[in-house]
């Protein structure tokens, strides 16, 4: 059991017979009475995001989770196939599980993936990809005095807020916790 004082972003737990992941926590403390934890929380076999909030010194309980380093092959269209680096399985996550977050995907790009009880719950991304812009908004001429962006989009589907500079071909590194621009690579 772990008290609910210590779920923090990222921290995976069992409520109700399923699992959670937090995604945001606020620790709220008024002048009387106890503190209050609130939390927003994905259901890792869903999808499906949870709003709670918890008295202090409430629990919840503890779960052990594998990781491993995967290789992403395809999809087709349900399931996105992974292959493991060492034991080189096959294993495949649902498409409602991933979300978004499938647009950060390319094949041959290696992630760690969670697993619980054998079964694959979801994928950790590294910090930033490289995608290939293959579309983007014409820039306009002499509209450069305010830092102005343009939409683009990637060879995943992804768009992109970007400076007026970035063109079709170029590659762009993009942040996977915000989806926000970086650079242009």
């Amino acid at each position: 059991m772990i008290d609910v004082n210590d779920l923090r972003k990222g921290v995976t737990f069992e409520l109700d017979g399923t699992l959670y992941k937090v995604l945001e926590y606020s620790h709220n403390k008024s002048g009387r009475g106890n503190a209050s934890i609130r939390i927003k929380a994905r259901n890792m076999f869903t999808g499906a995001n949870i709003e709670r909030t918890f008295s202090s010194g409430q629990s919840v309980q503890d779960v052990s989770l594998d990781f491993h380093n995967v290789s992403y092959l395809y999809t087709d269209g349900e399931f996105y196939h992974f292959m493991d680096n060492e034991t080189f399985d096959q294993p495949a996550i649902k498409k409602d599980i991933l979300g978004d977050d499938a647009l950060y995907l390319k094949a041959g790009m290696e992630v760690k993936l969670t697993f619980y009880k054998g079964q694959p719950l979801s994928v950790e991304f590294p910090t930033s990809v490289d995608l290939e812009v293959v579309e983007a908004e014409v820039a306009v001429r002499g509209d450069t005095a305010t830092g102005v962006s343009k939409k683009v989009k990637t060879e995943t589907g992804l768009e992109v807020q970007c400076p007026q500079f970035v063109k079709v071909g170029d590659i762009i590194r993009v942040d996977t916790r915000t989806g926000e621009y970086v650079t242009r690579v």
